[in-house]
């Protein structure tokens, strides 16, 4: 269990570093992508996306 802690943790710091070029190809707007605004500060948590990416790099992984 915390093999995949570590994994959904790398995968969100993958997701921040490669944001920009991730909503040009659609991820960030999926359903289930929080937005919000809280403290004068706008928090993103893309949990929707962090799941997707985390079934193909995992069949990846499997397959290659």
């Amino acid at each position: 269990m915390i093999r995949w802690f570590i994994v959904i943790f790398l995968a969100l710091v993958c997701i921040s570093w490669f944001s920009p070029l991730l909503q040009k190809l659609g991820f960030g707007k999926l359903p289930g992508d929080l937005r919000f605004r809280l403290f004068g500060r706008d928090w993103f948590v893309p949990v929707t996306t962090t799941i997707v990416l985390s079934l193909v790099a995992s069949l990846i992984a499997r397959y290659a």
